[in-house]
């Protein structure tokens, strides 16, 4: 670091409070419809083209996911040579986020695993309406397992192209079984992980659109800017699954940046397998293969309990926020309506821990697409460009991740209150309430920028 920790720890959070006093002094409730002045005009073509282009859209969505996976069964095992990889891992997973953050929810509208659902109805002349009833009633937890396996598998699995050709295929059977199961609609709302994840980031652009088919054809003029972020006030958490989603963002990350740190391979060896180690006996020359897997199991152990963990201590505010407003709403329902003020420091951790990575590694995917295989074709002639990563210089980063943190948080607290003004019948209330939530704006940004100083333990 540039300047000791403690030094930009104290920073920021004299900046959340700063924040906090301003949004506390001026801040109202938006106009989420004010009328023709936030809304831009919407005027239909003339001609409309032939082929409309969100159909081009969903088939380039399916034809992008066969070459995955076509690519990763039969081309090169080349971790770098291999297009599944980087549009996968790179463009797809870093990449698809962000640009949902600016322009909004357009997954909704390209979805390829929807789209082969969509295209098998056509085919079949059968809708996926589902065989099992009231499917709401499973909230979002199959979207939260799905997740959690995505991000185990991320961390721990090791993955080679031919892998994750072998996870998007059985990811497919998923998808499709979960749309006959609940129904295509529910499914893809409730279940596909994916789809979940960037509707809750579409909800920060500051470019209001239906991009969803039905969202447009109920709304076809809902085109509209807004300001960043406040599209997370126009609805609220339906179902406390989706509150631990939202956390799991958020945990899932932070566990991402932690669990290879010396600190924490630290806290294992050094903290825990003392304490443990004399409760287990192992076959003699067996000791290091069996400590070995329970370094594993506690590592997953402690990804798959991280979002309880920040349930809890997001609750233990929520109930503060609670008694020192004097209000009478449950603290359930207090979670509900504050849960998506959690969204943007979700999506910053997600961008400091990974942008660098999309910077240095996205722009082979130019070269890659000439050559998806690894087997020296030059199908678009981009196949032999030399194309230098993106190295930022460290302290840049640094201080951009910082710059993030410290955004994503004043964005949470600025969300926090305006969910607190609606709540609560004075703005005084409404103040007293933040102040446990302001607690822990502070307690995340020094939480984030402390992991983000770690030291790493090399094969820890």
């Amino acid at each position: 670091m540039p300047v000791p920790f403690s030094m930009y720890a104290f920073g920021t959070g004299a900046a959340l409070i700063l924040s906090f006093v301003i949004v506390g002094l001026f801040a109202t409730v938006p106009a989420y419809d004010g009328g023709a002045r936030d809304r831009l005009r919407v005027h239909a073509p003339a001609a409309p083209p032939a082929i409309p282009i969100w159909t081009v859209g969903r088939v380039l969505s399916i034809v992008l996911l066969m070459l995955c996976i076509v690519t990763g069964f039969l081309g090169t095992q080349n971790l770098y040579a291999n297009f599944n990889m980087t549009f996968f891992w790179i463009v797809f997973v870093l990449g698809v986020p962000y640009l949902t953050a600016v322009i909004g929810d357009f997954y909704a509208a390209v979805n390829p695993w929807k789209a082969i659902v969509d295209a098998l109805e056509s085919l079949t002349g059968r809708a996926f309406v589902g065989v099992v009833g009231n499917p709401e009633r499973f909230g979002y937890y199959p979207a939260l397992l799905l997740y959690m396996l995505f991000i185990w598998i991320e961390l721990f699995a090791r993955v080679t192209p031919r892998g994750l050709s072998i996870a998007l295929v059985i990811y497919t059977l998923i998808n499709l079984a979960g749309a006959w199961l609940l129904g295509k609609s529910a499914w893809f709302r409730y279940g596909e992980f994916f789809a979940v994840c960037l509707r809750l980031i579409g909800k920060m652009s500051p470019w209001a659109r239906p991009w969803d088919p039905q969202e447009r054809a109920a709304d076809p003029g809902g085109r509209r800017w807004r300001m960043p972020f406040v599209g997370l006030l126009e609805a609220r958490a339906e179902h406390m699954s989706l509150v631990v989603f939202v956390l799991f963002m958020l945990s899932s990350t932070a566990f991402d940046g932690l669990h290879g740190t010396q600190a924490w391979v630290a806290l294992f060896w050094k903290g825990l397998y003392p304490a443990i180690a004399p409760y287990f006996t192992t076959v003699a020359g067996q000791q290091y293969a069996f400590s070995t897997k329970l370094y594993y199991w506690w590592q997953w152990l402690s990804l798959a309990i991280s979002p309880l963990a920040y349930l809890a201590v997001f609750g233990a505010c929520v109930a503060a926020a609670k008694w020192a407003a004097r209000a009478t709403l449950p603290v359930r329902e207090l979670v509900l309506q504050l849960a998506f003020a959690m969204v943007p420091i979700a999506f910053v951790y997600h961008v400091t821990h990974y942008y660098t990575m999309l910077l240095a590694q996205g722009g082979q995917i130019v070269r890659l697409v000439s050559d998806p295989f690894g087997n020296g074709w030059n199908l678009l002639g981009t196949a032999r460009m030399q194309i230098d990563p993106f190295v930022v210089d460290v302290n840049v980063i640094w201080h951009t991740q910082v710059a993030l943190i410290l955004l994503g948080h004043i964005a949470s607290v600025y969300l926090a209150h305006v969910e607190a003004l609606r709540l609560f019948p004075t703005a005084r209330r409404a103040a007293l309430s933040q102040l446990p939530m302001l607690a822990l704006m502070v307690l995340f940004t020094a939480f984030g920028l402390w992991i983000l100083s770690l030291p790493l333990s090399l094969g820890g």
